[in-house]
């Protein structure tokens, strides 16, 4: 308990000593959202059961996240950038997070589920419910702070690679809701997550980071949610292979 309380400690205290420290220039935008853009994708009938935790079963607005990064002269395509994430996801975790806790060996495969550890008591759970050349997403689980999904995805737009991390989110228990809202505590440490991800993809391609770091939130009323059941319960079984 002790050792588990000093990660606590040690984990958030280094999370903020090198957020406010960070010379990269961020460009964060804040907004009220609540049309079609602003909703997540829908998972997948054969991966979705009572462990995924829906944005629509959270507490409190849901908020749309989008960081991005601009990368200049990269030597890596989108879908090698990509791949890279996807065969290698623990290496663009920052290192104030312990790591990545997984079964199985290689690159990130449909279903397989996988721990990522976090400074404080929020380690996040969560399943893989797409991955291909365009994309990598995916969904929180039972136990995660968060319900909802993130995705990252790697584009090319006027010979500018471009980086980005999308989430649609709500906190898990009332207690996230006030530590992430109210405190702002988790907000901050996640959003620190996602800055230094992005950075990693930049040092990745070996290319050059345009314009700093990009990051939009956009906060979703509860009532513009749509509502996704699951088909059956424990679909999946423990491994992470569909029957």
């Amino acid at each position: 308990m002790l050792a588990l309380l000093a990660r606590w400690l040690l984990g958030s205290l280094l999370v903020s000593w090198r957020y406010l420290w960070t010379t990269t220039p961020l460009h964060r935008e804040e907004a009220v959202g609540g049309d079609e853009a602003d909703l997540p994708p829908k998972i997948p009938d054969e991966l979705l059961d009572d462990e995924v935790q829906l944005a629509a079963s959270g507490v409190g607005p849901m908020f749309h996240r989008r960081f991005w990064v601009n990368i200049a002269d990269s030597r890596l395509s989108p879908h090698e950038l990509l791949a890279r994430v996807v065969g290698s996801f623990n290496q663009f975790v920052p290192s104030e997070v312990v790591g990545v806790r997984r079964e199985g060996a290689g690159p990130l495969r449909l279903g397989e589920e996988m721990v990522v550890e976090m400074p404080g008591p929020w380690d996040g759970p969560v399943r893989v419910v797409q991955v291909d050349d365009g994309c990598l997403r995916l969904a929180t689980l039972a136990g995660h702070l968060e319900a909802g999904q993130v995705r990252f995805r790697a584009t090319e737009r006027s010979g500018v690679l471009v980086f980005e991390v999308e989430a649609w989110a709500r906190c898990a228990t009332p207690l996230v809701y006030l530590l992430y809202v109210r405190m702002r505590l988790a907000k901050e440490i996640q959003f620190n997550m996602w800055v230094r991800f992005c950075l990693s993809a930049v040092r990745a391609s070996r290319g050059r980071l345009e314009d700093g770091v990009h990051a939009t939130t956009r906060s979703v009323p509860a009532e513009a949610l749509p509502v996704q059941r699951s088909p059956r319960p424990n679909r999946l079984d423990r491994g992470g292979r569909v029957p």
